[in-house]
């Protein structure tokens, strides 16, 4: 999947149904709000509950300083 995928306007977290982000080249989706990621298998989201992992507070520092760089123009 790519930054500029139109399918990311349309997808959402199952749990809060919220806009996810792409963490790329990791092929992750993740909501910051839950701070939980979910994996993009063979170009596929996989986005059940069950799917999500939940991510530590450190983690979730390191995966908004790596959402905000992506989003930053070189």
């Amino acid at each position: 999947m790519k930054p500029d995928d139109p399918l990311l306007k349309i997808l959402a977290c199952p749990l809060d149904k919220g806009p996810l982000s792409l963490l790329a080249p990791d092929d992750v989706l993740y909501n910051p709000r839950l701070h939980r990621r979910y994996p993009i298998l063979d170009g596929i989201p996989q986005l059940l509950p069950s799917s999500g992992e939940q991510v530590t507070d450190a983690e979730h520092e390191r995966l908004l300083r790596r959402l905000t760089d992506q989003e930053t123009p070189s």
